[in-house]
């Protein structure tokens, strides 16, 4: 495989000041020497083209300094680098740290919101946040209880805070958010409260909504024209979302949008994921469920959908599409083409056409995947485009208060939001996956706002007949679809991957390992163990002409609940509590920064 051309994916990796994207932005991510945005560039790709670490030198990482957050809950994210002063968030209460790096660390200033601790009772899976963003010379906040923040990035001062929803109803936020152009967007979390998902776009400036565009419910709300916005090539129509709801159900539908983003600037689109559709009983809401576990590009001006892509309608798993979307250049057939990977929590990885939404690749990347025997890829055919499902794992067909058993992969998917990274250098995608199935028994649930509307008993397990572990480190060829080496762990891999120019790909494990691979071979060339379990995101950064990598620790996350949360029934935590009981013989709570750098 051979990628189009270096100016190419220069734009797309945000190396240079599109004059449709955020140029403080663009300008940020150019300086490779910083970490400005938390998935390395508007494309996703994770990728640094700093190469002082390399797969020679790499075995010789040491410890540089440390800081402590001061908090114990599950540290997803990273920290972001701009000029000589790194921003590190926690979870909640989300306190905001800026350290100054050409001064050993010092704390230049600290924000600590005031949160209603209620808050905490309606977040799904741990108080997790995974990060800050920064453009125009604020620092941008999406608290837990939804309110939303900018920070002077020099001194701290709030320059404004809107209030993006509204916790009472089950209304949250773990997810970190976008700037582009002028606006910035903003998602929600929700789903396990029978929420209405939407995406959000503010004002950087001045923190006004400018639009909003819903996951599921009538076309006006939805940001859709039911003419030229596309399915798989092909018009959606008119109220293609409530014709495949009962009655009202969208209103209390899902379709969060608690993922990541990722921005074209060539094509002005922005692209995410949606979540599960509410309840998990699929019993209880009949139909597709649209636009629930879509993809959905938009146009960023307007927040108008260009096309959307149903990847599991009907979800009976509780398979939520929000996971990220990786923007590369490359060959596909021969022919140059603008592509868009996404590893689902389904279990399938898919290429598409991010300009047409096409789908070209839709692969299981994990063996262990039963639910389905594959997806229909013949445009002919009436369910071009649709998972076909196995009988023996339907929740619906089995129906409600029957245990559903052997299911893979559980809930939490191969691969929950822990983001993958690619190396235009190797044309690989690093995934972080989890290697898990579970029992899965659906019952009746009415809905009550505020209050829990799942509708679902879980139980998880390793997946059975193989290497007895719940996580893999997988190299993916996004083209042919296939694994081209595969790492077993003990736990699920909940950590995001970096990948270097230097031929190094990092990643961190459940027990609280860091660990670095031969970016070609999968071969280990380094570990470390962190005080506690790593679910954060490897980062890169250089300071004073040395490169550092940097990554925060601290067990929880859905597979890290029954730690960080106190939790011992099998069944809490969806069914995670049990999966994960093994994780407490191996590591503690504990919220730390590790920066390591080569020896001088």
């Amino acid at each position: 495989m051979k990628t189009i051309g270096s100016l190419s994916l220069a734009l797309l990796l945000g190396m240079s000041a599109s004059a449709s994207a955020n140029e403080s932005v663009t300008e940020a991510i150019s300086n490779t020497k910083q970490w400005a945005i938390q998935t390395g560039n508007y494309a996703n790709t994770r990728y640094s083209e700093l190469a002082q670490i390399t797969k020679d030198n790499v075995k010789d990482l040491k410890v540089a300094w440390t800081f402590s957050t001061g908090v114990l809950r599950g540290h997803e994210g990273s920290p972001l680098v701009v000029g000589d002063i790194m921003y590190v968030h926690t979870p909640f209460p989300n306190v905001v740290y800026a350290l100054d790096l050409a001064n050993e660390g010092k704390i230049l200033w600290r924000y600590e919101p005031k949160q209603n601790p209620d808050v905490i009772a309606v977040m799904c899976c741990d108080t997790v946040y995974r990060g800050l963003a920064y453009a125009d010379g604020k620092v941008f906040l999406h608290q837990a209880d939804t309110t939303l923040v900018a920070l002077d990035a020099k001194s701290g001062e709030v320059k404004w805070s809107v209030v993006n929803g509204d916790p009472t109803k089950g209304e949250t936020n773990t997810a970190t958010v976008l700037p582009v152009k002028d606006k910035l967007i903003v998602g929600i979390s929700g789903g396990e409260f029978g929420v209405q998902g939407h995406v959000t776009a503010y004002s950087i400036e001045t923190g006004e909504q400018l639009w909003r565009a819903y996951s599921v419910g009538p076309d006006d709300q939805l940001l859709v024209d039911p003419e030229k916005t596309t399915h798989l090539g092909k018009p959606i129509g008119k109220d293609s979302s409530i014709s495949t709801w009962e009655g009202d159900q969208w209103k209390i539908g899902g379709g969060t949008t608690w993922g990541w983003y990722a921005y074209d600037p060539d094509l002005n689109l922005i692209y995410y994921g949606t979540g599960n559709p509410s309840t998990w009983n699929p019993k209880q809401r009949p139909g597709d469920n649209k636009w629930s576990m879509t993809i959905f590009a938009r146009d960023a001006d307007t927040g108008m959908a260009r096309w959307v892509y149903q990847m599991t309608p009907h979800d009976e798993w509780d398979y939520d599409g929000v996971n990220e979307m990786i923007l590369t250049d490359q060959d596909f057939n021969g022919t140059p083409r603008k592509l868009l990977t996404h590893f689902d929590r389904n279990g399938l990885a898919y290429t598409m056409d991010r300009e047409t939404g096409e789908l070209l690749v839709a692969e299981k990347y994990d063996p262990a995947v039963n639910w389905t025997t594959g997806v229909d890829m013949d445009p002919a055919s009436p369910t071009y485009g649709r998972p076909a499902v196995v009988a023996q794992y339907s929740t619906e067909q089995n129906g409600e208060d029957t245990n559903t058993t052997g299911v893979c992969p559980a809930a939490l998917g191969t691969k929950d939001q822990q983001p993958a990274a690619y190396s235009p250098k190797t044309n690989l995608f690093y995934v972080p996956t989890n290697h898990v199935c579970m029992d899965y028994e659906p019952f009746r649930v009415s809905y009550a706002a505020g209050q829990p509307y799942v509708g679902a008993t879980l139980s998880m397990y390793p997946a059975p007949d193989s290497h007895g572990g719940m996580g893999n480190f997988i190299a993916w060829d996004n083209v042919k679809g296939e694994i081209k080496w595969s790492l077993p762990e003990q736990f699920s891999v909940w950590s995001g991957a970096l990948a270097t120019a230097g031929d190094v790909v990092f990643y961190g494990t459940l027990e609280g390992y860091l660990k670095a691979v031969d970016a070609t071979t999968g071969e280990e060339l380094f570990k470390f163990k962190t005080p506690s379990g790593i679910i954060g995101n490897v980062m890169t950064y250089e300071q004073g002409g040395k490169q550092y990598i940097g990554v925060l620790s601290g067990v929880g996350g859905w597979a890290g609940i029954g730690l960080a949360a106190g939790l011992t029934n099998p069944t809490e935590g969806l069914g995670a509590v049990g999966g994960y009981a093994a994780l407490s013989e191996y590591t503690a709570l504990g919220g730390q920064l590790t920066v390591f750098e080569l020896p001088d």
